[in-house]
């Protein structure tokens, strides 16, 4: 197996362990003969990584406990470099719960306990499931189900997705409490870490969800990191030194809107979107603007998108910086809308609606039961 760290979103590295070709083909084997038999008995508040199921769906609910039972206060539990601090026995023993065959008890294990490669030196694992391989994510859920079967026996408001558990109460002093009797469940039953810096007790706009945030009403917008990371990435596709062309540009900012957009569709931000439209477009023209340079072809390229040839030569005259000079009449007057639009260009605004309104009308049957 070897080892790659890849970034974290919100700092620091993931630790990967991408096993041989033969191995992956063993854990599928595996995996597909252990998810029709474990998947059926997992909680019906857990979502990560189970067919059928989304993130979406894990916002639902939370939209639900929150804007229909006003259990406004949420226990947010991080837990530790969870994929890591996996104790083997006590997984084991879950899995055996379910599973007779004592080989292939055995077969997981050696799986587990494979080393890791890691800059040219094998390190043994005593403990942890590593991320990368097909059968971590139902083992994940596997050891976490005790969990959810506790807080279900103590009728707690939840939802998990993976190792992400939201506990919704009524009120911060029942918070706190729920907060002090989970951790010492996983840390003395389970044997996990809980990540005291990160887990918190807080009304649930004060804490990010998938990147959304969630409103005392039940309304979910868009957290402001997730905006911030959304931008740098448009500023990265659109930078003023690249030498690609606008179409590469378009096609490349297509392919991130578009799946943006698809995820965050259950946000209410139809105000911002139009702002991030604009703001595009400016982006664009600017990068058209500096791949001109020279006065000369500025003007020509003007005057053959219907610019008047006095505004062109007055514009490409003038001194102002390329983020201004994307802002006059005649520059606009030669990308327009419906230009970029005919180029193929997303409208992250109309895109939205659309996928709103799909989004409502199929709700109903989308939405599990709550």
């Amino acid at each position: 197996m070897r080892g790659v760290e890849i970034p974290k979103a919100g700092g620091g590295v993931r630790q990967l362990g991408i096993a041989t070709v033969v191995d992956r083909l063993v854990q599928q084997a595996i995996l597909q003969v252990l998810d029709p038999i474990l998947d059926p008995t997992f909680s019906d508040a857990s979502f990560g990584f189970r067919p059928g199921r989304s993130a979406h769906q894990a916002l639902r609910r939370a939209q639900h406990y929150v804007g229909v039972e006003k259990h406004t206060i949420v226990v947010d539990i991080d837990l530790e470099k969870f994929f890591d601090r996996v104790n083997h026995d006590i997984l084991l023993a879950r899995l055996a719960r379910h599973v007779g065959d004592t080989r292939v008890l055995g077969i997981v294990r050696r799986f587990l306990e494979a080393g890791m490669m890691t800059d040219g030196v094998c390190v043994r694992r005593a403990e942890g499931t590593p991320q990368g391989g097909p059968l971590s994510p139902l083992l994940a859920n596997l050891l976490l189900d005790d969990l959810d079967k506790e807080l279900e026996r103590r009728g707690h408001r939840f939802r998990r997705y993976a190792d992400d558990c939201n506990i919704y109460v009524r009120s911060h002093a029942a918070g706190e409490r729920v907060m002090a009797s989970v951790t010492k469940f996983l840390e003395e039953t389970l044997k996990l870490r809980v990540n005291r810096e990160k887990s918190a007790v807080a009304h649930v706009r004060e804490r990010e969800f998938f990147g959304y945030r969630l409103l005392g009403g039940g309304r979910l917008t868009v957290a402001p990191k997730s905006w911030e990371r959304m931008k740098e990435r448009l500023r990265a596709i659109t930078r003023r030194n690249r030498s690609a062309a606008v179409e590469r540009i378009i096609a490349e900012l297509n392919s991130f809107l578009t799946g943006w957009i698809l995820y965050f569709r259950l946000a209410e931000c139809k105000t911002r979107l139009a702002g991030i439209d604009e703001w595009i477009r400016h982006k664009l023209r600017c990068c058209r603007l500096k791949q001109l340079k020279r006065r000369g072809a500025m003007i020509r390229y003007l005057t053959a998108r219907g610019v008047n040839r006095t505004h062109a030569i007055m514009t490409a005259s003038s001194g102002k910086g390329w983020w201004r000079l994307s802002q006059t009449p005649a520059v606009q007057q030669a990308m327009t809308i419906a230009r970029l639009t005919t180029a193929g260009l997303v409208n992250l605004t109309e895109r939205y609606l659309l996928l709103r309104g799909s989004e409502t009308a199929g709700c109903d049957s989308a939405c599990p039961v709550v």
